[in-house]
């Protein structure tokens, strides 16, 4: 499924968005570990999701490189009345040379686009409180819903895909079990 994604993109920038490929494992963990300070969690975490169902995987290319990458993870939301589904974006990485240059904010609006088409309605992220609310992410949105790290504060935050799908909704975010070693 995540290979019939539809992405659509301006013809005249200088980098491709599109569905990663088995052929990318190698480059999407080499720029998880640089975008990470070299750290191998980020990279660890993507090839742990990478085979779950839902998953949604893109890449940014420029001049036949791997530039940045994208992941997206279905995840719930446990409340008092049953399992509310989710998914979650992380990680968001792009090569150390390549970043501000709107590669990020490509692989986001597009992914986030991916993600509504499949029929998703709320996403979920733990990321920097200045950058993710120019796609629709809110703190405010969050509040009724426990962070699985404890207080996340402004960093935790929630986008509807469609409009009200939080209304009345609070409990705790449950994600798979790799993201316990991140």
């Amino acid at each position: 499924m995540r290979n019939n994604l539809p992405i659509s993109q301006s013809d005249d920038l200088p980098w491709t968005i599109r569905p990663e490929t088995p052929a990318d494992y190698g480059a999407v963990y080499e720029v998880n570990k640089l975008a990470f300070e070299n750290r191998d969690a980020e990279p660890r975490l993507v090839e742990a999701l990478r085979g779950l169902p839902g998953v949604i995987s893109l890449v940014a290319e420029r001049d036949g490189q791997v530039v940045g990458h994208i992941l997206f993870t279905p995840i719930h939301i446990d409340t008092p009345s049953g399992n509310v589904p989710a998914i979650s974006l992380a990680p968001l990485a792009v090569r150390p040379g390549y970043q501000n240059q709107g590669i990020g904010a490509a692989l986001s609006r597009l992914g986030l686009e991916a993600c509504r088409a499949q029929g998703h309605r709320i996403a979920i992220v733990l990321g920097h409180p200045d950058y993710y609310p120019r796609f629709g992410f809110s703190a405010a949105l969050a509040k009724p819903l426990a962070c699985p790290w404890g207080d996340c504060g402004e960093a935790w935050m929630a986008l509807e895909f469609v409009p009200g799908a939080l209304a009345g909704v609070s409990g705790k975010v449950i994600y798979p079990k790799a993201f316990q070693n991140v």
